[in-house]
């Protein structure tokens, strides 16, 4: 599957989805997050890698790109540029927790920068800072970022949070304060974090004088303020970065980075086995043996952010019917997936949330009952044809399933899927579409973002935070926001709006159990499992480490 980032809710398209994702953070290099002992094959001067390239970094990733700003445009990829390359006032840490970027400090209503009532946020801005083609930033770029995004004419991904924004002052050129109608928790991960997958902070002085964002130059050569910049893009190939010699914490030890789009996952393979893929992102399930059977490479895993799934359509008058949707979740073998297309590496589990979150909650596990999915479509009237479909009324029990192609496991998948599906009576077409094509924005008829397609496959990754408003709120689907599935239900909107409310962790957790729990009950999604992030890295490559939310924020002490 593909993996998309999601905005607010960082949405990824991998093994069983395709991501989207947004910005980076920046943290010490001394720890990691908890992950399996690396397999090697070797030790790292045993098997070096006779095709390294000197402080060159190659990165081959399956998910194309749209655009390079994530404003306008969300996967996995662009994500991952995003965290080395945007502007950003809070990065995260190896903990998973907010740290400052452009933002002095981490506004909370303990330091007094959040309001006791929730609704002033108040930012105090780094000095000295420069954008990466050297124009001074401050904070004209924040109260103009804000308002790109709220320009009803930029076509951005959602705005979910920034709706909520009444008015900004800027007492000075280094403090920017928000106004807010009312309380909004998720605000440090939305609101120009690099969790948030999008959006960045725009340069003020490029964009400016635009009417709108949206066919800007700057959207294929990016000025951010990251520890590297944009040099090109070779649409469909590969995108260079370099390090940004105006970099504010400091110059990076790597000199280069090549982003390369591969899109079939055997090839991606061959080129990290001959070296000429230094590392690779979120390697899909399918693949997991492979690569750690390979003794020029490390390989890592735990567990992540993201989360597979299928998403039904709630638009499709097929989907319209619950018993339908319960039966195809109950037809769905999901431990088998994961065991024999997955090699056993992901959380099965029924909510959205991860377990390496502090919000996460243990939901009571739907079992695979073939039986009782066919009682069900009994019950409901579906009755067997000649040819093993079931129909009721005159509609066949029969949908289009849209995949990103180039993804043999994914592919492997979907048949294991057809098949218990046949056996209750369910029939499904497979349409594969490119990433370019699955995950374009609405505005450009992108498969995912305009609805056209029944059932679809890939994996969002949900920011840290826990705010599941742009997947699931009535007013965030598509164009407004990324609730794919069309999914509408008032006691969902009306627990959504508390826990935005709800600026305590503690607060949270119920109000977020307890949304999964509905949105377990009404079953626009069928959760597949939380994803285990598998990196495959040169042996030569060394000081990196991933945290669970944005792998790319700590990028100064890597090399290779």
């Amino acid at each position: 599957m593909g993996v998309l980032v999601l905005s607010r809710s960082f949405v990824g398209l991998l093994f069983a989805a395709t991501l989207a994702a947004g910005c980076t953070k920046v943290g010490d290099t001394t720890s990691g997050p908890a992950q399996t002992a690396p397999s090697a094959g070797g030790s790292p001067a045993a098997a070096k890698n006779a095709t390294t390239i000197p402080h060159t970094l190659r990165i081959g990733d399956i998910l194309d790109i749209t655009s390079l700003n994530p404003d306008l445009a969300q996967a996995s990829s662009l994500g991952f540029m995003s965290e080395m390359t945007s502007g950003w006032l809070v990065r995260y840490g190896h903990d998973n927790r907010p740290t400052p970027e452009l933002a002095l400090t981490v506004p909370s209503k303990a330091n007094h920068l959040v309001s006791s009532d929730g609704l002033t946020i108040t930012w105090h801005l780094r000095k000295g800072v420069k954008w990466s083609d050297g124009a001074p930033f401050d904070g004209d770029d924040v109260v103009f970022s804000t308002s790109a995004v709220n320009n009803p004419h930029n076509n951005v991904v959602g705005r979910d949070g920034f709706d909520l924004i009444t008015k900004i002052d800027e007492p000075d050129k280094y403090t920017v304060v928000f106004h807010l109608k009312r309380p909004y928790s998720s605000f440090l991960p939305t609101f120009f974090g690099s969790a948030g997958a999008n959006p960045c902070i725009l340069p003020k002085h490029l964009l400016g004088n635009l009417p709108d964002i949206n066919n800007a130059d700057y959207n294929s050569k990016p000025v951010g303020i990251g520890p590297f910049r944009y040099v090109k893009w070779v649409r469909g190939d590969h995108v260079e970065l370099e390090a940004n010699p105006y970099y504010w914490r400091g110059q990076p030890k790597l000199k280069k980075i090549i982003y390369k789009f591969i899109p079939d996952r055997n090839t991606l393979l061959t080129q990290v086995q001959s070296g000429e893929v230094d590392l690779w992102p979120l390697v899909g399930l399918g693949f997991y043996d492979r690569v750690k059977a390979l003794k020029n490479v490390t390989t890592i895993h735990s567990p992540g952010y993201f989360y597979s799934h299928l998403d039904f359509n709630m638009a499709h008058p097929l989907f319209a019917d619950k018993p339908v949707r319960e039966a195809l979740r109950l037809g769905v073998d999901r431990r088998t997936l994961r065991d024999k297309i997955g090699h056993g590496l992901g959380v099965l589990q029924e909510g959205v949330v991860t377990p390496v979150s502090p919000l996460h909650a243990e939901l009571p596990r739907v079992p695979f009952d073939l039986a009782r999915a066919a009682a069900l479509l009994d019950a409901d009237g579906w009755k067997r044809g000649a040819d093993g479909v079931r129909t009721k009324n005159g509609k066949r029990l029969a949908f289009d399933f849209a995949t990103v192609s180039g993804q043999p496991d994914a592919d492997q998948m979907i048949e294991l899927i057809r098949s218990t599906w046949q056996a209750m009576g369910a029939q499904i077409n497979v349409l594969h579409y490119p990433s370019t094509l699955m995950f374009a924005p609405y505005q450009q008829g992108g498969i995912m973002y305009a609805g056209k397609f029944d059932m679809i496959t890939f994996a969002w990754q949900l920011t840290p935070n826990g705010d599941l408003s742009n997947l699931a709120a009535c007013n965030q689907i598509p164009p407004n926001g990324q609730n794919d599935a069309r999914y509408c239900d008032p006691k969902t909107d009306a627990l959504l709006n508390r826990e935005k409310s709800a600026y305590d962790e503690a607060e949270q957790r119920p109000i977020v159990a307890a949304i999964q729990k509905q949105m377990v009950a009404d079953i626009p999604t069928i959760v597949l499992w939380i994803r285990e992030d598998i990196f495959t890295y040169n042996n030569d490559f060394t000081g990196w480490h991933p945290n669970n939310v944005t792998p790319f924020d700590d990028m100064l002490g890597v090399d290779i």
